[in-house]
């Protein structure tokens, strides 16, 4: 078996809870309320610094040039498209993008922050993992769905399906496979509680987006 796909064994009820939820169901099929879509856009936006960031770290730790360049090129995606999807949207439903960060927003923040000064590569990857696997898991089953959809909802779908979004996740996948079997046994524990902490802030997040976040004015 896969190291990925054991870790996501660990946590396999707050996996699927995150990924086949009412929120992105309701996303996905055009109905979910604008004012909750405004709340989730304005607290998810409050985590591209800190994914950059942690992005970064894992760049200067990946062990050669190659296995670091496939990050490099995501955070162009990260600071560009995805960036300006945000401001496209908030723009588009006369939201503001300035916002106070949740509880579910800055537990995230918080186990980011802690994976990037870890200093260790297989930390940072656990959580890197997760944000983006989830993402793609989501989103895969829609992906025929998106051109019939309001920009704000159908480009929040393709950003995180198709080839090149599925070779990010292949990538990060990847990586922390290959890691794995060099970890010693403290190692391997370290990454199981770091990739179950960030399956059950998804989920979290995913629960207090449904029951909506307030929305900054």
């Amino acid at each position: 078996m896969r190291a990925t796909d054991y870790l996501k064994e660990q946590c396999q009820s707050d996996w699927t809870a995150a990924t086949t939820h009412a929120f992105t169901d309701a996303l996905a099929d055009g109905s979910l309320d604008l004012e909750k879509m405004v709340g989730y856009l304005q607290q998810d936006y409050l985590f591209i610094e800190d994914f950059v960031r942690l992005l970064a770290s894992a760049i200067a730790h990946a062990p050669t040039l190659p296995d670091a360049i496939p990050a490099a090129q995501f955070m162009g995606v990260i600071s560009g498209p995805e960036n300006t999807y945000f401001l496209r949207s908030f723009e588009a439903l006369d939201a503001q993008s300035d916002a106070l960060a949740t509880e579910e927003t800055v537990a995230f923040q918080t186990l980011m922050r802690k994976a990037a000064r870890s200093g260790r590569y297989e930390v940072m990857l656990s959580v890197l993992v997760v944000a983006e696997w989830v993402y793609l898991e989501w989103a895969r089953p829609f992906e025929d769905r998106a051109d019939a959809l309001p920009f704000y909802f159908g480009e929040w779908i393709t950003l995180h399906c198709g080839a090149g979004f599925e070779g990010v996740v292949a990538y990060l996948r990847g990586q922390l496979d290959q890691v794995w079997d060099g970890l010693d046994a403290a190692a391997k524990s370290d990454v199981v509680e770091m990739f179950t902490a960030a399956v059950a802030c998804e989920r979290a997040f995913f629960d207090a987006a449904w029951a909506g976040f307030e929305v900054a004015t």
